[in-house]
């Protein structure tokens, strides 16, 4: 008897010092083996909705991925094809189908297309072919603009001219589209639609942007300040003045003012004044990435333009039988001279460094592609009188700026070669496809409107596209 005591004694002491771990351990192993089973229910359900269906493959040579899923009664169709084969499918009116075909073979597939599938599919590919970043977007900013955008010309461009000796430097040209004005008519009538515009306001306090009105052309064509270094000492002091008379400038210390000029002497008129140079903002025909006074993204490309007749007809494309025209000086061009000498003897280009024995615009009527290569500057009239007469600009200016270039997608309409590759220029010209080409000539014939000027401007003319930049660079920040 005792001895049976002492063995239940000892049972009873073992069973009260059980390890603390041992019933976590068969709590967890209880919960995997719920886990378990409820994964178990969860694949078989999921069989039976989620299946592979082989009764939807054709069978074609045709590796198809096909997954059902319940959805509403009104079903959509989404079908991904990475192949020129399709396949025929009856859908269940429960079902979405996601088809993934990777196959080359050539069975038929009707496919069913909502009305916004092919109006996205449609706005997709206009977009792909429009010379135009995003029309949409540029149009409707565009409409804000011409509501909402004002600009304050200072008073001295109503200056009578018996009242002030220098009046001339600040009023419109009498006659803006005399054809001797040649390569300034812009600066010109930038001014004279800047004053019959509806942008214009009487009110300084209203203005977005202050217009600084002198001429770099009148100055340097006015024998007391015809020197560049007269020219920036004159730009200077009338900055000064504008300073000191009204309050505006030092508001934002030149920030919400622009000049016009398309001289290249007006590139170093601001050269004088730190704040007209590293704030104000210089519209200018000499749009050059390379120049150190022009400044990218402040500063404005300006279209140069020359007094050209409007109306004139477009030679369609079956009509243009030369390949490339120029006709250029090449004194202060190294790379003209290599143009002149690797292409000046070639049979379908018409490459001249003097005057062809044909009218110059003529060349632009005859030819598919219009060279524009540098000179002293990157820019010259001739990429606007290509677009004028239906020529394919050819651009061969490195650090060119050019104009309207977050507007217009210039790759859509021209063909922009680096200075290096002109030994590769009728190969690569060649290489371009009837078809592309025709795409470029179309899209070129919508962006003409943008390369004119109006006295009274209209539309998306010259003037108002180059409003478009500075209302793009409206948000100016001044001290009360």
């Amino acid at each position: 008897m005792l001895c049976l005591k002492e063995n239940k004694e000892r049972k009873t002491k073992r069973q009260s010092h059980c390890p603390w771990w041992r019933l976590p351990a068969m709590l967890v192993v209880v919960l995997l083996l719920v886990a378990v089973a409820a994964m178990s229910c969860y694949t078989f359900s999921s069989r039976r909705s989620y299946g592979y269906n082989p009764s939807l493959v054709s069978k074609s040579n045709t590796f198809q991925l096909q997954f059902l899923q319940p959805k509403p009664k009104n079903e959509t169709h989404f079908r991904h094809n990475f192949s020129s084969s399709s396949t025929t499918t009856k859908q269940p009116n429960n079902e979405i189908h996601f088809q993934y075909n990777f196959s080359s073979s050539s069975t038929t597939t009707k496919q069913t297309s909502t009305k916004s599938e092919a109006g996205s599919q449609t706005k997709v590919q206009s977009e792909t072919r429009s010379p135009y970043h995003n029309w949409e977007l540029f149009a409707t900013d565009f409409q804000d603009m011409m509501s909402n955008f004002k600009i304050y010309v200072y008073p001295h461009v109503y200056t009578n001219m018996d009242m002030d000796p220098f009046a001339r430097i600040f009023l419109p040209h009498p006659n803006p589209l005399n054809p001797k004005l040649g390569n300034y008519l812009s600066e010109h009538m930038f001014k004279l639609a800047l004053l019959r515009s509806s942008l214009i306001t009487k009110n300084p306090r209203h203005a977005h942007f202050f217009f600084l009105p002198f001429s770099i052309n009148n100055l340097r064509n006015d024998a007391r300040v015809r020197s560049e270094a007269s020219i920036a000492e004159f730009v200077a002091k009338y900055t000064r003045s504008i300073s000191r008379q009204f309050p505006f400038w030092n508001a934002s210390a030149g920030a919400d003012h622009f000049y016009v000029c398309c001289h290249s002497v007006g590139r170093d008129a601001a050269s004088r004044d730190a704040e007209l140079h590293n704030n104000a903002i210089q519209v200018t025909c000499s749009s050059s990435y390379f120049q150190k006074l022009y400044v990218t993204h402040k500063d404005v490309a300006l279209p140069q333009v020359w007094p050209r007749p409007y109306d004139v007809p477009l030679n369609p494309p079956h009509a243009r039988h030369r390949l490339v025209y120029f006709a250029g000086r090449i004194q202060n061009s190294r790379i003209r001279q290599e143009l002149i000498a690797l292409w000046g003897n070639d049979s379908s280009m018409d490459v001249f460094h003097q005057r062809p024995s044909f009218p110059y615009e003529e060349g632009f009527r005859r030819s598919k592609y219009c060279l524009h290569v540098r000179g002293y500057e990157v820019n010259s009239a001739r990429v606007s009188d290509a677009i004028h007469y239906g020529c394919i600009p050819v651009i061969l200016s490195n650090y060119y700026d050019l104009p309207f270039a977050n507007v217009l997608d210039w790759s859509k309409f021209s063909v922009v070669f680096n200075n290096g590759e002109i030994p590769f220029l009728k190969k690569r010209l060649l290489s371009i496809t009837k078809n592309g080409y025709l795409r470029m000539y179309r899209n070129l014939c919508q962006v003409r409107r943008h390369f004119v000027w109006h006295e009274k401007p209209r539309g998306f003319d010259s003037f108002h596209m180059t409003a478009y930049q500075l209302w793009l660079r409206r948000s100016v920040h001044r001290i009360s």
